[in-house]
């Protein structure tokens, strides 16, 4: 009787010993989650990547122009907050050089590292390796094509725990269901949907910054210009 009881004892603090634990690990992930999901931006753990704006494709993307200009603006953006950039050219032999206009002086063009590739991510082990020295856990992502190199490059990033945050008016396809249906799918793994002047702001998290005044000037400048996107809501 004695030896069934201390049986009993003994089974009953295993599995409380095993539901603390298993609460305290669901717990623990629980909060790690909750942390990701909010997605802060901070311009000392924040990397911007360009994705494949290259020549061949300008006249094909839906509402292309808009893209290249608002590009322009997150790379000054970044310019001006210190935030490293990262380019890919897909294919450059049969696509073309980045767009010069993807950045408003030629010369940060110049300045920031171009990585050739044919593998649809841009996580191309060269990428990896570059990234690896910059140690940023969240990415900003312009460029295209949304449905194929960007949602790639996207849910290779989340895999590896990182938070993305994808420009909504500087991510596009050729067509606009393909890009449509590309943000809705990267939204259900993980991604953040969000618009340049939001990130923006987001990086500098208050006026008092020492670059309010600079980012401001880029974001009026940026503001006189068309957005097709915006246009269509406006419709």
């Amino acid at each position: 009787m004695a030896a069934r009881s201390l049986l009993a004892c003994s089974f009953t603090t295993i599995f409380i010993v095993t539901y603390l634990s298993e609460t305290a690990n669901s717990m623990s992930s629980a909060a790690v989650t909750a942390a990701r999901s909010i997605g802060k931006l901070h311009p000392s753990k924040t990397c911007l990547l360009l994705c494949d704006m290259q020549e061949r494709f300008r006249p094909l993307i839906h509402h292309g122009e808009t893209v290249i200009r608002t590009t322009r603006y997150m790379t000054s953006v970044a310019k001006a907050l210190d935030i490293p950039i990262v380019i890919t050219q897909q294919y450059t032999k049969v696509f073309g050089e980045t767009l010069p206009d993807c950045f408003a002086n030629s010369d940060d063009l110049k300045s920031t590292p171009v990585f050739e590739k044919k593998r649809f991510s841009m996580l191309t082990d060269e990428v990896q390796a570059h990234l690896q020295t910059l140690d940023r856990e969240s990415y900003i992502i312009v460029g295209i094509e949304a449905h194929v190199c960007v949602q790639q490059t996207c849910l290779d990033l989340l895999e590896q725990g990182k938070d993305v945050h994808l420009i909504l008016d500087a991510v596009s396809s050729q067509q606009a269901y393909d890009r449509q249906m590309a943000l809705e799918r990267m939204q259900q793994s993980g991604a953040f949907l969000t618009t340049a002047q939001s990130a923006a702001f987001m990086l500098m998290g208050s006026a008092n910054h020492e670059r309010f005044k600079a980012v401001s000037k880029l974001t009026v400048d940026h503001m006189k210009l068309e957005n097709e996107f915006n246009n269509k809501l406006l419709k």
